[in-house]
């Protein structure tokens, strides 16, 4: 229900914007000076009355689009207009959780100095920190309260994906901030048993010098084999 209410939402932002005679034949413009960084193209539209929250087809807003592709300057001039850190695609990304993906550190920053959530349901920006092995951006999104144990809605948190795949350095800064490496998921895996599974033997033996206590749980029932892996929107 969720998903579909956002989903509504886009397109109505989205039909908003091409109904209104000014922008009739701009709206791919908006789009493209969005990812392309065209600040002044996205300026003049603005000031004839473009909505700084206009989406794309596939519910993605103009904030979003200039984060993910790291348009720094045009992320600026769609938080002086009023864009909204705060809205999400289908998928459940903001701008905020896409500059993260991409590693866009400066527009992370400017994002949560916008107010952009870091909590919230599904997956989180710190999620896709560690997930991707963004250290620097992790220990940032820490900093500003971000919820190390939060769950993503496989159960899985930030220490499990950074485990998982890899990321020692994350996995260390994780573990320096209190993360829970007892915590398990819905295939019943800690962070510890995950790294395991994957070969990555520095990290699992990381865990267990630092977390002793950590359990190793045998894999679910029916569940051996599976997989959940992070899905992001990325056209």
């Amino acid at each position: 229900m969720l998903l579909f209410k956002r989903a509504a939402l886009c397109v109505a932002l989205t039909l908003s914007a091409m109904a209104s005679p000014v922008l009739a034949g701009a709206y791919d413009d908006s789009i493209n000076a969005a990812r392309m960084g065209d600040t002044s193209t996205l300026s003049s539209l603005l000031r004839q009355g473009l909505e700084a929250d206009t989406v794309d087809a596939g519910g993605n807003s103009l904030l979003m689009l200039a984060a993910r592709e790291g348009q720094l300057e045009a992320v600026d001039l769609l938080l002086r207009s009023g864009a909204r850190t705060s809205l999400r695609n289908p998928a459940g990304d903001s701008a905020l959780m896409m500059a993260v993906l991409k590693g866009h550190a400066p527009i992370v920053e400017r994002l949560l100095a916008a107010g952009a959530p870091l909590n919230h349901d599904g997956w989180t920006p710190l999620m896709y920190a560690a997930f991707e092995g963004q250290t620097d951006i992790a220990r940032m999104l820490i900093e500003r309260g971000a919820q190390i144990d939060q769950k993503a809605p496989n159960q899985a948190t930030a220490l499990m994906f950074a485990a998982r795949n890899g990321h020692i350095d994350v996995v260390r800064l994780l573990l320096d901030r209190g993360a829970d490496a007892t915590l398990v998921n819905d295939q019943n895996r800690t962070a510890r048993s995950w790294a395991l599974e994957n070969g990555n033997t520095d990290i699992a033996e990381l865990i267990a010098r630092r977390v002793p206590e950590a359990r190793e749980p045998a894999p679910a029932a029916g569940a051996e084999g599976e997989r959940r892996t992070l899905r992001v929107l990325i056209e």
